[in-house]
């Protein structure tokens, strides 16, 4: 195995861990938010989930690695597969640190097609045989937070309804108690869709390399590191995220987190059942918001739902311009982008530090 090949397999796990700790507010933000679970067994909970995901399923990883870039030894290449997780990486730690909610699926899609294109590499855009870039990222992306939005104000609708004469306390104790299941399905549903991305990228290299057939899914080592490194990374906790898809969207009671949570792991799940990298950021939003406004439009903080689209629409731009970037200097020295990438993982430490120890309720 050559020193590139070790160093995209160590960068694919660093970019698994920044999409735990990145992405830990989709699997609990709305168990932290209505208090079902305080946040230390919350991340800790999640954690083992997200694990457990990551280990079923290849459907998305085949996606990721065969589908969105061509992937021969002609076309990918290990500096490629490098630029294109070094643009991820960068944009996590951006929307990371202004605590905005933004899809670590996209920031890697986007990383992967700057580098190709910086490569002058063919990108399929809308290829029938593998729906590409268009087919399974950008259309599933605009759909899905419709979708959740949609399918849980139906949800909270028909809850409503049915349960109108409960009181209120018993019904949030009851619905406190569901969540823990609800969360712990998105959790898994999460492990499962995202923990597939960066096997898919590890699959790339190796399909680049010469070390692994373009026929051949991912090998048990390379699910098990994917897998390892989301779980950590959520038990990390990326609590200014959480804090922002928790509570400042909408302040949910039990029953709004109860279906928020019901919805966003079906989708996901029908999601990954089809192979398509869907955005579990965008999902999750989405049924936030279906939740809020199936009680009332004013309950949503829509100056601040402004804010997160805005980092949506800035993904996919932003991070291949990054990879594109990173492709360019990996041209110059490969030794030039270790350092840069070693410079990105003591600013993540750091920040991670100044970000305080886990809330204490």
């Amino acid at each position: 195995m050559s020193a590139t090949l070790v160093m995209l397999i160590v960068l694919a796990i660093v970019f698994d861990f920044t999409n735990g700790f990145h992405d830990t507010a989709n699997s609990i933000a709305t168990m932290v938010g209505t208090r079902a679970l305080s946040p230390k067994v919350a991340v800790a909970y999640a954690a083992i989930l997200n694990f457990a995901g990551a280990m079923v399923g290849v459907e998305i990883a085949a996606t990721i690695g065969k589908g969105i870039i061509t992937a021969t030894q002609d076309v990918v290449t290990l500096d490629i597969a490098l630029a294109g997780l070094t643009g991820a990486i960068v944009w996590n730690l951006v929307t990371w640190f202004y605590g905005l909610p933004s899809s670590s699926s996209h920031a890697l899609v986007g990383g992967l097609v700057g580098a190709a294109l910086a490569a002058g590499k063919p990108v399929i855009w809308n290829a029938p045989e593998h729906s590409g870039v268009v087919g399974k990222v950008i259309v599933p992306s605009l759909v899905a937070p419709a979708i959740g939005l949609v399918g849980c104000m139906v949800l909270m609708l028909i809850l409503m309804r049915t349960l109108k004469g409960i009181n209120p306390r018993t019904g949030n104790r009851a619905f406190k108690r569901a969540q823990i299941l609800s969360g712990g399905f998105l959790s898994f549903t999460h492990g499962q869709n995202d923990g597939q991305k960066t096997m898919g990228v590890m699959m790339l290299g190796l399909i680049a390399a010469g070390q692994l057939s373009p026929t051949s899914g991912p090998p048990l080592w390379v699910r098990v590191s994917a897998g390892l490194a989301m779980g950590l990374g959520t038990y990390a906790g990326g609590w200014k995220i959480i804090k922002t898809l928790g509570g400042k969207i909408v302040k949910m009671s039990p029953m709004q987190g109860f279906s928020a949570s019901v919805a966003a792991a079906t989708i996901l799940k029908v999601a990954e059942h089809n192979g398509f990298p869907l955005s579990t950021t965008h999902t999750v939003t989405g049924c936030v918001l279906g939740a809020g406004s199936a009680k009332r439009l004013s309950s949503v903080r829509w100056t601040v739902v402004g804010e997160i689209v805005t980092a949506w629409v800035m993904t996919l731009p932003m991070a291949a311009i990054v990879g594109a970037a990173a492709y360019l200097i990996t041209d110059i020295s490969p030794v030039l982008l270790a350092l840069v990438s070693i410079g990105m993982l003591g600013y993540m430490r750091l920040q991670m530090a100044r970000a305080g120890a886990v809330p204490a309720h």
